[in-house]
């Protein structure tokens, strides 16, 4: 069967033009058209290749993408109803095709539906959201449409679920949502709101035949100060992978809601304390909590997302999907290896379009490794290794209007030590911002430029990181007011070193 994923004249009869026209008809478009025969055979297309080899890198490129947007049906629940009565769109307001033109306007390759629960919500994503994501994705052939929810995590914030693509997948998010998230319950239960629970919901994930992803949302949206957390505490993200490691990978290094500022509130809705750059305190942080989880050896990854719930110039704080923030996964266009991207850390993150493409990569007697995996060396040789970062810049105008330019790029490493003294350990105080690289120091090859670093002697395992950056600040400051569009960050996820 040919796969209708991929873009060809059959499927990609929307120009863009009207992709853009149609989004304001979306659901008047999703509500009137049938299914034409899309949905469950792209499901059994899907679970073919997923079947295929994980570690195949044939066709494997950037694909940038959104796992936290929010449709109508993140909406509300009459409670004095039994059953509670539920009302689209209360909090966010677009239609899930909405989103999906959208994505596809700014760039997107993927994009996940994430919304919000509430009591008996399973059912109404069941039986209302998911006919509605099929029929989107007849609609928006071109953008791969992840099925999941924002998960109401048990004793934490929000979290990402998301499903595997198959045929059962509707089926696979009811069993557990309906089982575990803590406000699906009705009447309400306080069993569910524990972090026992939450141990419980990821290893029945674990246990699946299709295993789910699962990364936490705007982390410290909570917490009152730095280094004091909210809901969400190192201690429950050590216990949380140390029982799903690979189901519980990470959380949003950059969160949503980055347009505050232009309505005059907070970037990420962050109005305890502020995010840094745009990024949360755990990643933005050197030698911080994020830094501190990769120094045990975790493979923990960040992300970057829109939350979209209203944009901007409606009164809201969200930027569209791709259109400030992106989520870079190295895969085919192929729903089993972007999950399988964000599983494995083949990630980076950026904000306006700073750059299109990122590469870090560890070497060492011809031996090499990239973002997400491990470079081996020997004791009994010459234990230099090398680091080349590769990015390439913005050809043209990013969404904003602006030609943003690359001020600098830090090269952060830290040692792996082993598991901390404590859960609640939230620094690694190895970790350091080795070289600082600015325009002098890169030079072109072809699209791109190329940076080489060389980490000397390396005696003891290790990580490395990247971080770039459209302004002149030597570590990110606490944000104010200033245009989201004037602070530009990305960040890669770590390669790792290993020494034998």
């Amino acid at each position: 069967m040919k796969d209708r994923n991929s873009e060809d004249p059959e499927y990609a009869a929307l120009s863009r033009r009207r992709l853009v026209k149609f989004a304001g008809v979306g659901a008047t478009l999703a509500a009137a058209s049938p299914l034409v025969g899309g949905g469950p055979a792209w499901a059994d297309d899907a679970e073919d290749r997923e079947r295929g080899k994980s570690d195949d890198s044939r066709n494997r490129v950037w694909r940038a993408g959104d796992h936290h947007v929010h449709s109508e049906y993140s909406g509300a629940f009459d409670t004095s109803t039994n059953p509670p009565t539920f009302r689209k769109g209360a909090d966010a307001v677009y239609p899930i095709v909405t989103n999906a033109i959208m994505a596809k306007h700014f760039g997107l390759s993927w994009v996940m539906c994430t919304d919000h629960g509430g009591p008996t919500h399973s059912k109404v994503n069941l039986e209302q959201a998911y006919p509605d994501l099929l029929r989107s994705r007849v609609l928006v052939p071109g953008v791969l449409q992840f099925w999941g929810m924002e998960f109401d995590a048990p004793a934490l914030d929000h979290h990402t679920l998301m499903i595997p693509h198959h045929s059962d997948e509707a089926q696979q998010l009811f069993e557990l949502e309906s089982r575990f998230a803590k406000y699906d319950a009705f009447p309400t239960d306080s069993g569910r709101d524990t972090e026992s629970k939450m141990i419980e919901f990821l290893k029945a994930a674990k246990d699946m035949r299709r295993k789910p992803l699962v990364i936490a949302h705007h982390a410290s949206r909570s917490a009152p100060g730095l280094g004091v957390y909210g809901q969400d505490t190192p201690r429950e993200f050590r216990n949380g992978n140390n029982a799903a490691p690979e189901i519980y990978v990470g959380f949003e290094g950059a969160p949503g809601h980055q347009a505050g500022p232009l309505n005059g509130g907070a970037r990420g809705g962050y109005g305890n304390y502020p995010t840094h750059g745009g990024f949360d305190q755990m990643t933005a942080r050197v030698g911080g909590l994020w830094d501190a989880l990769l120094g045990e050896g975790r493979r923990w990854w960040i992300t970057a997302t829109s939350d979209s719930h209203v944009h901007w110039t409606r009164g809201g704080s969200d930027f569209w999907p791709g259109e400030y923030s992106k989520t870079h996964v190295l895969a085919r266009q192929d729903y089993a290896d972007i999950m399988d991207g964000l599983r494995n850390g083949r990630i980076w993150v950026g904000t306006g379009d700073l750059i299109t493409s990122l590469d870090l990569t560890a070497s060492n007697r011809g031996s090499d490794a990239a973002m997400g995996e491990t470079l081996t060396v020997s004791r009994r040789n010459r234990t230099d290794v090398e680091i080349e970062i590769k990015f390439r810049p913005l050809e043209g105008k990013n969404a904003n209007g602006d030609r943003p330019e690359v001020r600098r790029v830090d090269l952060i490493v830290g040692q792996i030590t082993g598991p901390s003294a404590g859960l609640d350990t939230d620094t690694n105080p190895t970790t350091k911002v080795v070289a600082r690289f600015g325009p002098s120091d890169w030079r072109k090859q072809g699209k791109e430029y190329v940076i080489r670093h060389t980490l000397r002697n390396v005696e003891s395992d290790l990580y490395a990181r990247v971080r770039g950056t459209s302004t002149d600040e030597a570590e990110p400051l606490a944000d104010g007011q200033e245009s989201p569009w004037d602070d530009l960050w990305f960040y890669s996820n770590p390669v790792f070193v290993q020494v034998r």
